[in-house]
């Protein structure tokens, strides 16, 4: 008889209705004002990246967001040398987002962490966007498990808080790495993966909470759909049905 999947349903005491972070992936500010309003208390917690950056005004959106009571997921991948990494943390403090993405080596993860100051610093360890045949075209040679598995190990030793992570590599890390830090999981597909989507290794909202996954993150399916707030309302159904104990 198959032995059922063990699972990884996160403990950490995480206010239930924060575990979903909408991705506003969209080309300008007011077009992500315009989201949230339309989302209202349905979702708390937003990642902004870099689309929002290049568009403009991507500061005051951070700043707005927290005067209205949300939480702040700044996802710029920072890759640069360890000291401007170092300074671009820094520069974080002024508008304290919850969470930042670092994309680089060990002495990037190392600097950055170590000017977080209240800043959740989290390694990316690789882009749901790329599968082996794509790790193997930038010369990866070992499977993505194992890239992974090594890139969130080195990401902890360097004193980062968490890493992004797929929710299909989540069981493995909390397998072999435990549950002291964060696993933060894009790539959410809510139902059937769409002819054409970018995202290669997604998972449902219920695979990545059950295989480790502390947030996940979920753009298109909820920033493009006919009614925003109802499928962002019918997601935070299924994280209350995961977390009852989480509820306010």
């Amino acid at each position: 008889m198959p032995q059922k999947p063990r699972s990884f349903l996160s403990s950490k005491p995480i206010p239930g209705r924060e575990r979903l972070i909408v991705a506003l992936d969209v080309p300008d500010t007011g077009r992500a004002r315009e989201l949230v309003r339309q989302l209202g208390d349905s979702v708390h917690f937003y990642k902004i990246g870099l689309e929002l950056f290049m568009a403009g005004g991507y500061f005051e959106l951070a700043q707005w967001l927290a005067e209205q009571g949300k939480k702040v997921f700044v996802d710029l991948k920072f890759f640069d040398v360890p000291e401007t990494v170092a300074s671009a943390v820094r520069q974080l403090e002024r508008i304290g987002p919850a969470f930042a993405t670092i994309h680089g080596n060990d002495a990037m993860l190392r600097a950055g962490a170590r000017e977080k100051r209240g800043v959740g610093i989290l390694a990316v360890t690789a882009l749901t966007s790329l599968d082996q045949a794509d790790m193997e075209d930038l010369g990866f040679r070992a499977n993505i498990r194992d890239v992974v598995l090594s890139r969130a190990r080195r990401a902890l030793e360097a004193g980062c808080d968490g890493v992004v992570s797929s929710g299909l590599e989540a069981s493995d890390l909390r397998e072999e790495l435990g549950e002291r830090f964060l696993i933060v999981t894009p790539g959410i597909r809510p139902g059937a993966n769409d002819s054409g989507d970018d995202q290669k290794r997604a998972v449902n909202v219920e695979e990545a909470f059950g295989k480790g996954a502390d947030y996940i993150v979920v753009g298109r399916p909820i920033t493009a759909a006919a009614d925003p707030r109802s499928e962002a309302d019918r997601i935070q159904g299924i994280i209350r049905d995961l977390f009852p104990e989480e509820q306010d």
